[in-house]
């Protein structure tokens, strides 16, 4: 590998978040979403993903954020809708479905079936999600780029 070879952006591992108290996020999220907890301290949370995580981290003391958003891949979007309005957590306005939490942090649920993002197959399987497909036009956008699920 030569010195100017640069390293290829594959992915994410992990998105952090600030919260304000860890207790009182999972409490939130927990309302909004199925989720595996995979450690907990008094200062740190990670949730599973299957293969990626989210970790809580104490101490945002930021404003709101605005654009700066994260989008969160969900296996029924009308569900994670329901649960928002059953939590009585305000939607923004827009053609996505995003959402501030009690610290400020912007949220855009996006459903599985209707983007390129694609879990291995084992990954799924050990979700519990095995059933989860593509919509035509995420299939299509994946062919366009030679990664059409077999």
């Amino acid at each position: 590998m030569s010195a100017a070879t640069k390293a290829r952006a594959i992915g994410f591992n992990h998105v952090a978040i600030e919260v304000g108290d860890i207790d009182a996020a999972l409490a939130f999220y927990g309302r909004l979403f199925e989720f595996d907890l995979r450690s907990k301290s008094d200062s740190m949370a990670f949730i599973d993903l299957g293969d990626q995580f989210l970790a809580l981290q104490k101490g945002r003391t930021q404003s709101a954020d605005d654009g700066r958003h994260f989008g969160l891949v969900v296996d029924n979007k009308e569900a994670a809708r329901k649960a928002l309005a059953d939590a009585g957590v305000k939607t923004l306005p827009g053609p996505f479905l995003d959402f501030l939490d009690p610290w400020g942090n912007r949220v855009e649920i996006v459903a599985y079936d209707n983007i390129q993002f694609t879990k291995a197959p084992n990954v799924l399987r050990g979700m519990g999600l095995a059933n989860l497909s593509k919509s035509d036009t995420a299939i299509k956008e994946l062919a366009d780029k030679g990664m059409a699920p077999a």
